[in-house]
């Protein structure tokens, strides 16, 4: 069973291995959904949608929300700060019951990257 919970924060970057126009300096208000896999507990609760939050809030969001994203991801792209997001959250929702299983990051209302399950052990080695 899957649960998925939505956040938002707004930043500025520029892409400076990338020739285009977002190599500039711009920003965006960035959608991000956390998607855990598990099976509910005796509460009947993969996890609780408050404590969720809480993780994502202290982890994530205290610090990208109003930064320069580049200070604290180099390249930061859509898939590379999926990745980064996975990176800080993941120790935080592992239990006995659930994992993190995905990150969506949307710059825009139509563009987005998906790190998975498999890109994160990857990058743990």
């Amino acid at each position: 069973m899957l649960l998925r919970k939505e956040f938002t924060f707004d930043a500025a970057h520029n892409l400076v291995h990338y020739h285009g126009k977002c190599e500039r300096l711009h920003g965006h208000t960035y959608r991000v959904a956390v998607v855990l896999e598990g099976t509910p507990d005796e509460e009947g609760m993969i996890m609780d949608f408050c404590e969720l939050a809480g993780a994502v809030q202290e982890r994530v969001i205290s610090k990208l929300d109003h930064s320069y994203l580049n200070d604290t991801i180099p390249q930061p792209t859509a898939e590379n700060i999926a990745l980064w997001i996975g990176e800080q959250i993941g120790p935080a929702v592992t239990r006995f019951n659930c994992r993190l299983h995905e990150v969506w990051v949307w710059e825009t209302a139509s563009s987005c990257a998906i790190a998975t399950a498999v890109d994160f052990q990857g990058r743990r080695g």
